[in-house]
């Protein structure tokens, strides 16, 4: 079973985790209004993926 011989340094440690940090969401805009959105999903805006319409959407009441 391998063992290692030594323990690693705090600095070695350190220097393998400065890459675990979180990234911020990539954002496009849609096509059809320009509201920034994930790749790949749906417009939370109007509605649309791959050029139509898959949400209706939702009309606005104040009262």
């Amino acid at each position: 079973m391998a063992v290692p011989k030594q323990r690693q340094s705090h600095s070695r440690t350190h220097k393998r985790r400065s890459q675990h940090r979180i990234s911020p969401p990539n954002l496009a805009a849609c096509p059809r209004c320009g509201a920034a959105k994930r790749p790949h999903r749906v417009c939370p805006n109007c509605g649309t993926y791959g050029g139509r319409v898959v949400l209706a959407a939702e009309e606005e009441t104040t009262t």
